[in-house]
């Protein structure tokens, strides 16, 4: 049944926090940047499954429709051993990375936006430029967002339905 695949792709990402996926210094990042965007007005969504089958670790979206994709690397390995975030550009209007204060920021690419962070707060040391998606695009990324939001809402609201379900 297609409503048990949902849920249980979607039940990992309820745990997110929880699921030994982000080490807690990752957490961290992604908590701070996230507090970041909720100020400057975005939505945040972590860990969102992309059409390429890539997940995006934080997908920002504002009220005008813009959307933000923010890789969080939480050491240089994580950064050495991850080549695949060039991909996520086809899925935002900008594309960042955020990482703490004790990374070596020499290493990020100079095309991407940059953001420091810790677990209670972020700030953007460098935006990248942008680069508009097609409308058909931008209208599949929101309809996703939206999609994916509305089904972890409902998950969280009543967590007895992905045992229901299955």
């Amino acid at each position: 049944m297609e409503q048990n695949r949902i849920l249980s792709d979607l039940a990992p990402e309820l745990k997110w926090r929880a699921d030994g996926r982000q080490s807690p210094r990752a957490s961290d990042i992604a908590r701070g940047t996230m507090r970041l965007m909720r100020g400057l007005g975005f939505s945040c969504v972590p860990e969102l499954p992309l059409s390429s089958g890539r997940r995006a670790d934080l997908v920002a979206f504002c009220p005008k429709g813009r959307i933000w994709i923010v890789e969080v690397k939480s050491c240089l390995a994580d950064f050495q051993a991850d080549r695949k975030w060039a991909d996520y550009r086809a899925h935002c209007d900008r594309l960042y990375f955020a990482v703490d204060p004790d990374f070596p920021l020499d290493v990020l690419p100079g095309e991407t936006g940059l953001i420091l962070a810790d677990r209670y707060g972020a700030q953007v040391l460098r935006d990248p430029d942008e680069h508009p998606l097609p409308g058909a695009t931008r209208r599949m990324m929101a309809l996703h967002l939206a999609h994916t939001t509305a089904q972890r809402l409902h998950l969280l609201c009543d967590p007895d339905l992905e045992r229901d379900l299955l």
